[in-house]
């Protein structure tokens, strides 16, 4: 290899059906390109990755795997490297396999099992899997070789073992949600995170990096798909396209690699120095004070650590809560002046710091939908109640992006009190968007029932009446109509608790509920959605002449700021010294903090050992 040899690698972007793996394996059969040397697959391919307790039963075991794969296909003898669970003697693993075609059968170059599991946030990996115990090159017919899967990439420790060893390719299977679609980067925020690390990765070691990443949609978590290849000098050699199946290729000549190295000899330096600080490797390793009694920063860090727990306020009668978990902002550590007099935010900051790129979110979506109603629940056609306002209209404008407008049913659903400006632009969006539509009044439904039962009922009470029994006729509709109902609401409503339990909330899919309400409205202007229905204050239609900001005590654009920072980890007291409105905040505080119930499945009495989302765990889309 030294000398340089010139072959083709793969990267096969693809959307697992989550937890079958016959399907799976006939996929990346059919995936295989013709004049490939190497075919590189993303992190759990056989089987989706969100499997949770599923782990075990869609693991296989190395023969397994062989025998699942068959014989290789007579015009596409390449090697192969793809992501699979894997059961071993002590339990289910996250492995990358690295295979070569023989005469009937693909051999077992050599296996990685993941090492560094993600368990925080979204992730619980280390729940179900057991983590990989080495790191080591190997030598194909393409030369010597390193893998890797997913965060093994994100610590440096892991690629420098494989350089180390030899290895002038670095190949990563991964599974990254996609996450951030602010405007400043025409890709998501995780994207942009692992371009910053195989750039680094690859000119710091003088290696070739090839990333296979995921793509589609498992139980709302985006795959982005982007998979990419960089080569040693850390500059992008190709990438595949977002949110899609893809098949990209790519030449790799390591004869690159002599040359750069000569020019970076980093991977040299290392080498040359470890000998030398192995001695400290070891010493931090122990926990060991460096001489002149310095402990090596860790009692610097327990006291900022110790700092930072003080601050902040324990639960009291007035509203404030504890700390939620999660980065704080800078400024929470510092002594700055009481603005609580002087209320300065939100401010253009504050709205920046939650602005998205449309047309990012909008291909993110469009794909959603398609991956979540066709794909994975084989449908063909939606059923959206469609109210007037600008949530629903960006369902709307989404679903038959996705799907195509002859296979999307608006329906209007007024009671009494609605009003006519809400009917009128209700039609307005489902003949923009070139929808399906169809009236049903709510009127006799919900009056029969309160003349007969409940005369005395409150405007609130009728309110709530009208938006379950809207959500029960979608359902009926959608056993008629054979299609999939699809939610319409925002994640400021969500978050305040500002909607109908089992009305407005219980579609099964919902596109918008991660957005702010003004992201929804910056979407919706991106969409081409009529003004007179973008620019009108937000109103739920339920009784007469009430807005949302009338009801909440506050107006969307500025309870979303506070909304963000609240999730990212302030609590009340730390936002005022910020320059916040103590009083908006408390309001946006006690909502948030008051309904956390409305966001989550009915309470269930705990009695054994196997209750279901507990210790049952499958996902929803298993």
């Amino acid at each position: 290899m030294g000398t340089g040899q010139s072959f083709r690698v793969a990267l096969c972007q693809l959307k697992p059906r989550k937890g079958d793996v016959g399907a799976n394996v006939a996929a990346v059969t059919d995936a295989l390109p013709a004049g490939a040397d190497l075919a590189v697959f993303p992190e759990t391919v056989l089987s989706g990755y969100f499997v949770e307790g599923a782990a075990r039963e869609v693991a296989l075991t190395r023969h397994e795997l062989v025998e699942a794969l068959g014989a290789p296909p007579d015009d596409r003898h390449c090697d192969v490297a793809l992501g699979f669970y894997e059961r071993g003697r002590r339990g289910v693993y996250n492995s990358i396999a690295y295979l070569t075609p023989a005469r009937d059968r693909y051999g077992i170059v050599h296996v990685h099992r993941k090492v560094f599991l993600p368990t925080y946030g979204l992730f619980e990996e280390g729940r179900f899997v057991e983590p990989g115990r080495e790191v080591r090159a190997f030598d194909t017919r393409f030369g010597r070789m390193g893998m890797l899967i997913c965060e093994d990439l994100w610590h440096s420790l892991t690629p420098s073992i494989l350089a180390l060893d030899g290895a002038e390719l670095l190949l990563s299977g991964c599974a990254s949600p996609a996450r951030g679609f602010g405007p400043a980067s025409p890709l998501p925020g995780n994207l942009d995170e692992w371009d910053r690390i195989a750039a680094r990765t690859s000119k710091e070691h003088g290696v070739f990096v090839l990333l296979a990443h995921l793509a589609g949609s498992e139980g709302g978590k985006l795959f982005a798909g982007g998979s990419s290849a960089w080569s040693p000098d850390g500059s992008l050699m190709a990438r595949a396209p977002l949110f899609a199946e893809a098949t990209t290729c790519v030449t790799v000549d390591t004869g690159d690699i002599l040359r750069i190295r000569q020019e970076s000899p980093l991977l040299g330096d290392l080498s040359n120095a470890l000998p030398r600080l192995r001695a400290s490797l070891d010493r931090a390793w122990a926990g060991e004070q460096s001489p002149g009694g310095s402990d090596g920063g860790r009692s610097r860090r327990r006291t900022a650590q110790e700092t930072a727990e003080g601050e902040g306020t324990s639960r009291t009668p007035s509203g404030d809560g504890p700390r939620l978990p999660g980065h704080r902002h800078p400024e929470a550590r510092r002594n700055v002046p009481d603005k609580r007099s002087h209320p300065t935010r939100p401010d253009t900051s504050d709205l920046e710091a939650i602005a998205i790129d449309p047309g990012l979110v909008e291909l993110a979506l469009v794909e959603f939908i398609r991956d979540e109603v066709v794909r994975r629940r084989g449908f063909e056609q939606v059923v959206i109640g469609i109210s007037g306002g600008v949530d629903s209209a960006v369902s709307l404008f989404l679903a038959c992006r996705a799907l195509g407008p002859e296979n999307v049913h608006g329906f209007r659903l007024p009671y009494a009190t609605s009003s006519s400006e809400s009917l009128e632009h209700a039609r307005l969006a489902i003949e923009a968007a070139g929808a399906h539509e169809r009236t049903l009044s709510i009127t006799g439904a919900v009056d029969a029932y309160v003349t007969e039962h409940e005369p005395e009922v409150t405007p609130t009470r009728r309110g709530n009446l009208a938006a379950r029994l809207r959500s029960v006729i979608l359902f009926d509709q959608s056993a008629r109509l054979n299609a999939l109902p699809l939610g319409t609401g925002n994640k400021s409503e969500r978050l305040l608790g500002y909607y109908t339990w089992h009305g407005d909330d219980s579609p099964p899919i919902n596109p918008l509920g991660d957005l702010f309400k003004t992201q929804v409205w910056d979407l919706a202007r991106h969409l081409g959605i009529p003004a007179t229905i973008v620019d009108k204050p937000a109103s739920a239609d339920l009784i007469q002449g009430v807005h949302d900001e009338d009801e909440l005590g506050i107006s969307y654009h500025r309870a979303d700021p506070i909304l963000h920072h609240l999730l990212r980890g302030h609590n009340p007291a730390s936002l005022a010294r910020l320059g916040f409105d103590e009083t908006e905040v408390r309001i946006v505080w006690r909502r948030l903090s008051s309904t956390h119930w409305k966001r989550r499945l009915p309470t269930v009495a705990l009695l054994s050992e196997t209750a279901i989302g507990e210790s049952y765990l499958r996902p929803v889309d298993y």
